[in-house]
């Protein structure tokens, strides 16, 4: 009998094991899954300031990593609630970019894929919420200033050098 139980309880064994590492986000066995959010106030971007590692410190597009059974525009909106405190509308992605952070040794620490979409604001009062230390609209011509994630400004770039072409596409963008 006892033979019997140890291939049931291997199984369940593997099962809680590959749990447990599927959820790790250090060192991940496959790329994590993630959405972000441009939303833009005339020439400004609303940005987010990391409360936590692995980029404590930086400045990075609200959003973050999609749940299981959770469309991506779901997930841009509960997102955006939980960091932000604002009701958004998904609009149309933007850019799709891998963000990968590698150890000392050069191992992939972290690996996600990032899909970033234009959002308007719908509702909501802004505050810095969740994993967020601080929310700010930030000028344009300011972005330099800041200390922000790798691979994220040339999206707010290319976001600002084609509002026109995406308020065609998305003409209630910059309303909220």
């Amino acid at each position: 009998m006892a033979q019997a139980l140890l291939p049931a309880a291997s199984r369940l064994f593997s099962t809680q094991t590959s749990f447990l590492m599927s959820n790790n986000r250090r060192y991940p066995q496959r790329p994590i899954l993630g959405v972000g959010a441009l939303i833009f106030n005339r020439d400004k971007i609303l940005l987010v300031e990391r409360g936590h590692d692995p980029l404590k410190g930086y400045w990075s597009l609200p959003g973050g990593v999609l749940e299981a059974g959770e469309t991506l525009e779901a997930g841009v909106i509960r997102e955006l609630r939980e960091e932000t405190g604002l009701d958004v509308k998904p609009l149309g992605v933007l850019e799709i970019f891998e963000r990968i952070i590698r150890d000392a040794q050069g191992a992939p620490e972290y690996h996600y894929v990032l899909i970033d979409y234009v959002c308007r604001i719908t509702g909501g009062n802004l505050r810095a919420a969740d994993d967020v230390s601080r929310v700010e609209w930030v000028p344009r011509r300011l972005l330099p200033n800041y200390r922000i994630t790798e691979g994220t400004l040339p999206v707010i770039e290319k976001g600002f050098r084609e509002r026109r072409r995406l308020r065609g596409r998305f003409p209630n963008m910059l309303s909220y």
